[in-house]
């Protein structure tokens, strides 16, 4: 076997791991920033002052929010149901250390304290969670699609070959979910009338640079033979050209179709490409070609993994234009936000209810075909997601409230907070501007150039792969090689931060 076909053969016929392994990593990231969070505010509490170094802000932000979930996804896979506990009672004693040595004027009930925080009105221009949620997206993807080539990565978490739920077959999913947050006709304000395709126009000319990416990945790959794992997108297609094609679909449905319809339309359109799958040869198109043997011939043959599954991620697009709609509605209070997060809870679970049924009686979650049961699986982890970090936002609110001048960066800003917060003992002003023009803050210097970050993963894993036999790699020198390839990363895009650089020309 030349390397080419080891490799190919290394992350090919998986089968993916549990639905509750997958949800139990995902709490991983939310602990983490719940964790440099509490961290950065018991430092003001003890010095005085944030903690302004960009040396030691970046060094913080890295080893606590990037390379636990290096470990997660290698040395540690083995114990990840006791990770979440072991982060989360950490951060519980950097709490009790935070409350048991604030300073106060009365001492009052925890309840009280609570109930006063309720109150408080936070700033609803920006809503962290959504760029919390597409970092990490970015992150969690960067490090696996380098990882999945060494022995430490768990089979199970790579991409399952026809039907399963690995890891990173979310990761392609949430990829759409995050983009569709964000979505021109999400941010477009209501109250602003334009024509009736300008979004669609615009669309066109903002997608070439996924056009001219996947071009250059195709190019790229089959100039110097690099391996492939046909079954996933096919022979030409590749995850770019699925980006360009749905945000294009979806801006034309959703200039013909009213885009607070978005959920009905992602409905129908699932549900129809699923009773195709069903009722016509198609699924066995998909799976083993025109002959049945898995021919290769002529473009959609070559392509129909890519081509024919872009139908789901479509509906996974338009389901998320609806979740971004609800989530930038103007909830200003800390009440409200509570308010909403249990609806996404609850959305989540009923979503993993109708999952279940779904794998019971008709198609288990397929990513190659994305089927039914796929876009669910995607829509219900990633709402998990997002109300996590919603959650993780409200209790640094919290604790920031308790500690007077306090920040942390990407959090919620406090514009107006409890009248009766300072008679109570929370010592709540409002803060310093903490969000979009957060300085000395990785997640903000991965946001500015979230494409470049995600280009740039890109080439360093197609060059490391080419240096490397990663496939016969010690566990010590994995590490490293993981640890040094996800910092060279953040440190170009936290440089480019700080010299207020956007690479962005479209």
């Amino acid at each position: 076997m030349s390397e080419k076909h080891l490799k190919e053969a290394f992350i090919s016929n998986l089968n993916g791991t549990s639905l509750l392994e997958i949800s139990l990593g995902l709490s991983l990231a939310p602990l983490c920033l719940l964790c440099r969070g509490l961290l950065l505010i018991l430092y003001y509490l003890h010095y005085g002052k944030p903690l302004s170094s960009r040396k030691y802000s970046l060094l913080l932000d890295f080893l606590v929010l990037v390379s636990p979930l290096v470990f997660s996804c290698t040395v540690l896979s083995s114990v990840i149901f006791f990770m979440p506990t072991i982060i989360a009672a950490f951060c519980a004693g950097i709490f009790s250390k935070i409350y048991s040595q604030r300073k106060h004027k009365t001492r009052v009930p925890f309840r009280q304290i609570v109930q006063e925080f309720q109150k408080t009105y936070l700033d609803p221009e920006y809503i962290p969670a959504i760029t919390v949620f597409r970092v990490y997206v970015n992150v969690l993807t960067s490090i696996s699609i380098l990882a999945v080539d060494f022995p430490q990565y768990p089979r199970r978490y790579a991409k399952a070959e026809t039907y399963g739920t690995g890891v990173m077959d979310l990761g392609v999913g949430a990829y759409i979910f995050g983009n569709a947050l964000v979505c021109p006709e999400v941010r477009q304000k209501s109250y602003v009338t334009q024509p009736k395709f300008s979004n669609l126009a615009r669309q066109f000319f903002s997608v070439w640079p996924l056009i001219f990416l996947g071009v250059g990945r195709l190019l790229s790959v089959k100039s110097i033979e690099y391996h492939e794992h046909t079954s996933e997108y096919g022979v030409h297609w590749n995850f770019f050209f699925t980006l360009a094609l749905v945000r294009l679909a979806a801006s034309l449905l959703l200039a013909i179709f009213p885009k607070n319809k978005s959920w009905i339309i992602a409905i129908n359109l699932a549900v129809l490409y699923q009773l195709t799958l069903n009722t016509t040869s198609l699924k066995m198109f998909i799976l083993h070609g025109s002959n049945g043997r898995d021919s290769r011939v002529g473009f959609l043959n070559a392509n129909r993994e890519g081509l024919l599954s872009l139908f789901g991620y479509l509906a996974i697009y338009l389901a998320s234009v609806q979740v971004g709609l609800c989530l930038l509605k103007c909830r200003n209070s800390v009440k409200g936000w509570i308010e909403a997060a249990r609806f996404l809870l609850l959305t989540a679970l009923v979503l993993f209810l109708f999952l279940h049924v779904l794998q019971a009686h008709a198609d288990p979650v397929s990513r190659r075909m994305a089927n039914l049961s796929y876009c669910i699986w995607v829509l219900a982890h990633c709402l998990t997601f997002v109300t996590w970090f919603v959650v993780t936002d409200l209790m640094l609110v919290f604790t920031k409230l308790l500690v007077k001048g306090s920040s942390v960066p990407c959090c919620w800003n406090v514009v107006k907070p409890s009248n009766t917060g300072t008679e109570h003992g929370i010592e709540a002003v409002p803060t310093r501007k903490e969000g979009k023009l957060a300085h000395n803050c990785l997640i903000s210097a991965i946001n500015k150039n979230q494409l470049l970050f995600f280009l740039l993963a890109n080439v360093m894993t197609g060059a490391v792969n080419i240096l490397i036999d990663t496939i016969h790699s010690k566990t010590t020198f994995t590490l490293c090689i993981l640890h040094l390839y996800m910092f060279f990363n953040c440190l170009i895009m936290y440089i480019l931060h700080a010299k207020n650089i956007v690479l962005k020309f479209w």
